[in-house]
């Protein structure tokens, strides 16, 4: 875990000089499909940052540590793009995002907290200070189910 967060501040500390976005994201909720005896209050933190685009195209990392469904503490880094779609005329209005994002994870219950790599889809909607992400996460193995992944995205501060 130690290394993970040394990724993640050594990334963080190039952002001060990257025009963007940095917003504080809160883990939530996870709803398995499926049933299941499993934990679906996935507390955590994280953050994500939104590279300064003038293209609907915008490229992003993001990281989190959080309780996943087994209990256990998670935790990954990754980043990808997202696909902007204003729903208003204001530059901080409505807006949905489709994304895919490519991490690197650590979990206790699988392959005893060494990284594995994933890609996943998400979608955001919300203004440009709060949105909600929600990410689906497939069925990988006969033992786990799907579910959807639920985080708030707060916007922190804005480097110009």
């Amino acid at each position: 875990m130690l290394k993970v967060w040394l990724v993640i501040v050594m990334s963080m500390s190039a952002f001060a000089v990257t025009a963007g976005e940095l917003s504080l994201v809160l883990n939530g909720k996870a709803l398995h499909q499926g049933g299941g005896n499993y934990n679906e209050n996935n507390w955590g933190i994280g953050f994500e940052y939104d590279f300064k685009s003038e293209d609907k195209w915008i490229p992003f990392v993001a990281g989190s540590t959080f309780k996943d469904s087994n209990k256990q503490t998670s935790n990954y880094l990754g980043g990808g793009y997202k696909y902007r779609i204003p729903l208003d005329n204001d530059k901080n209005g409505w807006r949905v995002d489709l994304a895919l994002i490519a991490f690197a994870m650590t979990r206790k219950d699988y392959r005893n907290n060494s990284p594995f790599v994933g890609v996943l889809p998400f979608l955001a909607i919300g203004t440009g200070n709060i949105m909600l992400n929600v990410t689906y996460i497939p069925q990988v193995t006969p033992k786990t189910v799907s579910l959807f992944y639920f985080q708030i995205k707060y916007k922190m501060m804005t480097f110009d």
